[in-house]
């Protein structure tokens, strides 16, 4: 059976999540839309100790990261830097 997805459930279960970790405040993550012109869709910010799970979905292809941030993904571990 296929799973569906609409606005409650937008992305399909096995989706890859990504874990990111601020290591300053002031720390954005801006996610980024799928299809031929690629756009932000959304912006969070996050203070020093803030943790963030996001989700790639069939709307968020990339993520964005600034700031200093630990970040986990099913890739590894890395550390995006000021």
């Amino acid at each position: 059976m296929t799973e569906k997805h609409n606005e409650v459930n937008p992305a399909p279960s096995g989706s890859d999540y990504i874990v990111i970790k601020a290591k300053e405040n002031g720390v954005q993550v801006i996610g980024l839309t799928r299809g031929l012109d690629t756009r932000f869709h959304h912006t969070e910010k996050l203070d020093k100790g803030e943790v963030l799970i996001a989700q790639f979905t069939d709307h968020t292809s990339a993520m964005k990261i600034r700031g200093k941030a630990e970040i986990w993904s099913k890739h590894g571990q890395l550390e995006s830097e000021s």
